[in-house]
Formats: C-alpha cells, structure tokens, sequence
C-alpha cells in the first residue's frame, strides 16, 4: 500500500453517470452477490468477456463475519488479493511459528467461488514480525540471509500451486528512484531482490511473480528506477513475470500517464497488472470531487484494457467502511466503489460501463492460472 501522487478533476463526459439515479441502474444488491458470479453485468463476467480479471483484496475479518461482503466478494470479482493475513508479520508471529489459518481460508474461499489469487507480499520493509525487527540489526549478513529465504520458500512452498501471481518484492524504492535504506539493503545489498525471485521460483515455478510498487504510474525518476531494475533482472536470467503498479490515487492530483507507463514495461515482455487502484478525496465529497474520482477509476481501467499484457485489475478493498484510507490520510476517504453500506457508487457503473463497451475487444494473453 503507500503513500501516492495522484489526480485530477475533470471527466465532463462523466457527470451523466453521476446524475442518473441509482434506481435507474441494474444496482448489484448485496443480496444478489452470491449468484452474481452468473450475472451477465457483474464486474468479474464483464471482465472475462474481454479476458481481463477484475480483482479486489480482501478484509477477511469481514469475509468471515459479513454475508453481504462475502456476497460481493464472490459476485463481482474473479481475483482476491489479502490485505494483510499473508504478510511476515501474521504468517510466523513467532520465529518458526506458522500461521496460515486465516491466509488459508481466503485461498478456500477462493477456490470455492472460482477465483485466482494473487499473494500479497513476501518482501517488504514493513509489516514485519517483533522477533526480526527486534534481531536483524545484530544478526550477521549470512543469518539474515538464510531467514529470508526461509521466509520466501516456506510461504510460497505453502501455498504451492494455488497462488497466480506473488508480489515477491513490495515497495524497494523511494520516490526518487534510490532504493530505500530498508533492513534488506542495509544488510544484504540489492541482490536481495533477485535472490527473493529465485527463491520463490524455485518453491513453486508455476506462480507469476511480480515487482510491485506506488506512484510508478508517473513517468519520472522512480518509475525510471523500477524500469532499470527489471531490465537488469532480465539480462541476469532472474525470474520476473510483471510488475504491479500499485495505482492509489487522490483527486487533488493530476492522472497519471498510466498507459504508456504500463505499455512499456510490457514492451519488455512482461506481464503488468493495476494491483491496488482506490481514489481518495476530501472530505466530504463534492460533486466535483466525486466526478474526479470517477474519471480515474474509468481512466485506470481504460489504461489497463488498452495494454494487452495488462492481465488483471484490482481495487484496493470494495467498500468504503473498511478503506485503509481514513487512517492514514487525515480528512480524505470516499475511496473505493462501494460506499459504507456497501451500495455500489457511480465510481462501480463507471468500471462496469467501461468494461460493457470493450465487449469484443481482443482477447489477453496470460489470464489463466499458472507461469502459462
């Protein structure tokens, strides 16, 4: 997740869609979601006609104890993403204490409804578990190393063939293309991050294995960075597949050029996917505001659709009662594409607008399970 630059205002063609009663529009009900998975104008049905999948990550606190969000969890998304209950932190609270109960639910959940899953993240400088924030600055390079591959192999060992794509390094650099001075550089030098894609190959080479990052959705000195990274991963032979961007965004900002961003990573011959799209405002939100934010929901799938190798898109949770975005952005939320009572708002028609009018598009590459 992260702190991003973001967007703007604007979207004239839009403020049709914001006037439109909601009445007026096939609304998605809660009560509806289970089945919708059938339903011809569901976001994950309407994504599947052109071959892209529509994912969200996923509360599974709420997954577990909310039938309306596990309704549309199932019903309108064919990926799911764990916010939290894949992260070091959760998985060995302790050292060599594995907990996979609730990561393994969300993955039985998705079996269940027929969705892939994407593994949110096996490296990241945060998130961590006590016991290796509190050891690693005493610990050798080589102790440090062989926890990290332990961590990497054990999990993606784990969930062997059940995952589609992993962010197998999340968030290396800093917004001005140096790499961030993160516990991993400090200690292991950059080659941590090839060496984390090999480990993860080699525990399950079928799994895509993705770079992920934020505000590489702008052309400038961190996307640069990003973009030399995996040209250097490629020339060493390592084992990279795509590279998510992450694609929080915020109305006060101007859109990002987000398709020739993803276009020319693709061009490298990778796979690239939007892994965390949600648009944050001001509070309370205006019409203008909300009519920015349903420009860049529309323009960031857009972007997506125009880019073959663009495989799938995810929002950052669906439901504006349990954004991330509140607590970390003080008077800004509104974020997602349903709103507190789990209602979808125009920000969903304008996704599933976006995806009615590409029926017949050409089909993707890539969009199955497996390296394929």
């Amino acid at each position: 997740m992260v702190i991003q630059r973001s967007l703007l205002v604007g979207a004239l063609g839009l403020c049709a869609l914001l006037a439109t009663p909601a009445a007026a529009m096939a609304a998605p009900g809660p009560a509806e979601g289970g089945g919708s998975s059938q339903q011809r104008d569901s976001l994950r049905a309407l994504g599947a006609n052109i071959g892209l999948r529509i994912g969200t990550a996923v509360n599974t606190d709420q997954l577990g104890s909310n039938a309306a969000y596990a309704d549309i969890t199932a019903g309108q998304f064919s990926t799911v993403t764990p916010e939290n209950v894949m992260k070091w932190q959760l998985v060995e609270p302790a050292q060599g204490t594995y907990d996979w109960a609730a990561a393994d639910r969300l993955v039985a959940f998705a079996e269940a409804n027929h969705q892939l899953v994407r593994g949110h993240t096996l490296v990241w400088h945060s998130q961590l578990p006590d016991w290796l924030t509190a050891s690693a600055p005493s610990m050798s390079p080589d102790q440090l190393r062989e926890i990290l591959r332990k961590h990497v192999t054990d999990e993606v060992t784990h969930f062997k063939g059940k995952i589609w794509q992993w962010d197998v390094v999340n968030e290396a650099f800093n917004d001005d293309g140096t790499l961030r001075n993160s516990i991993w550089l400090q200690k292991l030098g950059p080659g941590y991050i090839a060496d984390a894609f090999r480990w993860a190959h080699q525990a399950d080479p079928q799994a895509k294995l993705f770079y992920n990052d934020y505000n590489i959705e702008y052309t400038g000195p961190k996307s640069n960075a990003v973009y030399a990274l995996v040209k250097n991963l490629q020339a060493q032979g390592v084992p990279i597949d795509g590279v998510g961007f992450q694609t929080h965004l915020d109305t006060r900002y101007p859109l990002p050029d987000l398709r020739n961003n993803l276009q020319r990573f693709a061009d490298l011959g990778l796979d690239v996917a939007e892994t965390e799209v949600d648009v944050r405002t001001t509070l309370p939100v205006t019409a203008t505001e909300q009519s920015a934010q349903v420009a860049a929901y529309s323009q960031t799938l857009q972007a997506c659709m125009a880019v073959k190798q663009c495989i799938s898109y995810t929002v950052w949770g669906f439901g504006d009662a349990y954004s991330w975005v509140p607590g970390v952005f003080q008077g800004e939320g509104a974020a997602s594409i349903y709103d507190e009572n789990l209602q979808p708002k125009p920000e969903y028609y304008a996704l599933q607008q976006d995806l009615e009018l590409a029926t017949g598009a050409p089909h993707r590459s890539g969009v199955g399970a497996g390296r394929g």
